[in-house]
């Protein structure tokens, strides 16, 4: 038990590459073997998160369950990691997102072995970022993690999967190269990469003394939009977000389920666990500036999403749309950093991460469920479908809900409280965010009556075209996503505390 407590996030962490590196040496024609194991294989490190969450301390400060090796001795980078609420939430949600992604996988039958040994890598590289506290670990990680979303995109995407890989590559990679310069900034001027020496260290520094030949404020500045490029293309902000759609319409449905559901999260945790802790000052000058683009991307990402006709298009517009509220928490935190709105901003930016997660994942495994059964993503192309598949119906209806943020499901309660921190410090900002709130409606609702309501297309009723109801195994993915998105929309409480007193402690 005492090696299991010691070890736990390296277990978390290595087991699905342990796990893929097994895969190796299985028959490629049992699919069904592959199947099974890459989908047990995925369960242990949840079951190790759920050790993870119940023997965790919310009231404890700093970070836990802390694992430190040296790794790289001649430029003083540790492999180090540990958790807090913040980045003990994003684990979470990966490692229960990654069996269902698994899960919805099972009816790809081309090339079965590498498809599931890329999702294995995938859950390293995701939880990597989310764990690591040395900046080089974690800049290893953030890369690693691009390498299987690119194949599993280039391989098993859709027509157009050539270039949207290519651009997704492009994009992500352009926007590292200022990431990497300034982690090695950090770690040349300070002779460590260690993040808990760095929060202190580089805070510290005398205001007036020089560095590198100029004023520490203009190095701190130049350091500040480095990162924050970075990340603002992960989450992605506009105007760097037009990779998304076209990554999103053409990954596989379990690749845009982690692509929409994790990986867009690791740009808002790089806000959050770097940005915001190592350039305070920054982030409260430039405050505004990071508003007017979360303002951007909730507002045109509303409207993107409201002008499309292709479904999967439609919910990778709405991720654009969502991920703007967690910056506008963001933004909000680090103008009012240390006040209470600045805590609620910021639990919700948090939260709003988490329960993005989950509607969006289960957004993009509806849009693949009808996509298996009609071959086309096309909303002109379905309506009237309820009457054919009510049970489907029913679910798109409840998790749109969701995404949309009706009260009593979980997206209300962490936008609810973005918009409560947000207001009185950024007020004309989040004003003008209410305008893709109101389009939000308005893009789901369409969504909604394009597929379900309206006559029904008689094509999809009789004959070889005749629809088919959601089965079993697909039920098994989405009802653990629906029954989260409501208990959080009843009672967050359980996964707030957790999060609210890292935030608390941290700004």
């Amino acid at each position: 038990m005492d090696f299991l407590n010691t070890h736990l996030l390296s277990l978390i962490l290595f087991l699905p590459t342990i796990a893929a590196l097994i895969m190796l040496f299985l028959p490629s024609n049992e699919t069904k073997l592959l199947r099974w194991f890459a989908l047990s294989a995925s369960l242990i490190p949840f079951v190790l998160t759920l050790v993870l969450w119940t023997n965790f301390d919310p009231n404890v400060t700093g970070f836990q369950f802390e694992e430190k090796y040296v790794w790289y001795e001649a430029i003083n980078s540790s492999f180090h990691l540990g958790v807090d609420g913040i980045s003990l939430s994003m684990v979470l949600l990966t490692t229960l997102l990654t069996p269902l992604a698994i899960l919805a996988s099972f009816s790809v039958t081309d090339r079965v072995k590498p498809y599931m040994m890329l999702f294995l890598f995938l859950e390293t590289g995701m939880l990597g970022v989310f764990m690591a506290l040395d900046l080089l670990i974690f800049f290893v990680f953030w890369e690693i993690g691009l390498v299987p979303m690119y194949f599993l995109i280039n391989q098993w995407g859709s027509a157009n999967r050539d270039y949207a890989s290519l651009k997704f590559m492009i994009y992500t990679m352009g926007g590292s190269l200022g990431l990497l310069l300034a982690v090695q900034l950090l770690g040349v001027l300070f002779g460590t990469y260690d993040l808990v020496i760095l929060y202190q260290r580089w805070n510290s520094l005398d205001a007036g003394s020089i560095l590198l030949g100029m004023p520490v404020h203009t190095v701190k500045t130049i350091a500040f939009w480095a990162f924050a490029i970075a990340f603002a293309v992960k989450v992605p902000l506009w105007p760097f977000h037009t990779w998304l759609p076209d990554a999103h319409t053409e990954a596989p449905t379990a690749g845009s389920m982690i692509l929409a559901g994790v990986l867009l999260k690791l740009g808002a945790y790089g806000f959050i666990r770097l940005v915001l802790p190592l350039y305070p000052l920054e982030a409260k000058i430039f405050a505004g500036a990071l508003a007017v683009l979360a303002v951007g991307t909730i507002v045109f990402g509303a409207f993107g999403s409201f002008g499309q006709t292709d479904f999967k298009r439609l919910v990778a517009y709405s991720s654009v749309n969502h991920m703007g509220f967690v910056v506008l928490g963001i933004a909000a935190a680090g103008l009012a950093s240390g006040t209470a709105d600045a805590h609620i901003a910021m639990s919700g930016a948090v939260l709003q991460m988490f329960n993005h997660g989950l509607s969006a994942a289960g957004m993009f495994f509806l849009v693949g469920v009808i996509y298996e059964r009609t071959h086309t993503r096309n909303l002109n192309d379905f309506g009237g479908l309820f009457p054919l598949v009510p049970i489907y119906g029913g679910i798109l209806i409840f998790t749109s809900m969701a995404s949309l943020g009706l009260p009593g499901l979980n997206g209300f309660v962490s936008e609810f409280m973005v918009v409560r921190g947000a207001y009185p410090v950024l007020t004309i900002y989040t004003v003008i965010a209410m305008l893709g709130l109101l389009f939000t409606g308005a893009y789901i609702l369409k969504g909604i009556k394009s597929v379900l309501h309206g006559p029904m297309n008689e094509h999809w009723a009789h004959g070889e075209h005749k629809l088919t109801e959601i089965n079993t195994r697909e039920l098994f993915v989405i009802v653990p996503l629906m029954a989260l998105m409501l208990i959080l929309g009843i009672w967050p409480a359980w996964l707030l505390e957790v999060i609210n007193k890292a935030v608390v402690a941290l700004f």
